[in-house]
């Protein structure tokens, strides 16, 4: 049986694994873009709520409150143009941001023959203390120094 029924091809996304030693010196870099990344994300969020806040206003629009929409408007396009630009730069690492607020995000490596992710934290001190397994739930956080320990072989 054919599942795949329109007829396009499935494509399976590679992603890049990093070393510790990679993360720790891309991390200034990765802190630079997730700073960015979160500066952009509160620009959309105040352009909306700007932009709802006239939406609710009563009464017929002026002109002077016409403007103000369509300079809210332009902003959080802006914004959003910004934000998708920060997120593109962080994919293109293979890097991933799981909460803009927080500035964290996750960067791939294997562990014990399996995609793990190192936490990335831009407000700690050292911003990549943590790392969890892919199958972990999101909010898993190991100590760093069980990912740099050898896993045992098996025989």
């Amino acid at each position: 049986m054919n599942r795949n029924r329109n007829g396009s091809k499935r494509r399976r996304a590679n992603i890049r694994v990093w070393s510790y030693d990679e993360a720790r010196r891309a991390a200034p870099y990765i802190a630079s873009v997730m700073g960015s990344l979160r500066e952009h994300w509160l620009d959309v969020q105040t352009a909306d709520r700007k932009t709802l806040q006239l939406n609710k206003q009563p009464g017929r629009p002026d002109r002077t409150r016409l403007v103000a929409h369509a300079e809210a408007a332009r902003r959080a396009d802006e914004a959003r143009n910004r934000l998708e630009e920060a997120e593109e730069e962080l994919t293109a690492l293979d890097v991933f941001c799981i909460d803009p607020i927080r500035a964290e995000a996750v960067i791939p490596f294997v562990h014990d023959k399996q995609l793990a992710w190192y936490v990335f934290d831009r407000f700690d001190e050292d911003p990549i203390r943590a790392w969890r397994y892919h199958s972990d739930p999101l909010d898993t956080r190991r100590p760093i120094a069980e990912a740099l320990l050898e896993p045992p072989q098996v025989a």
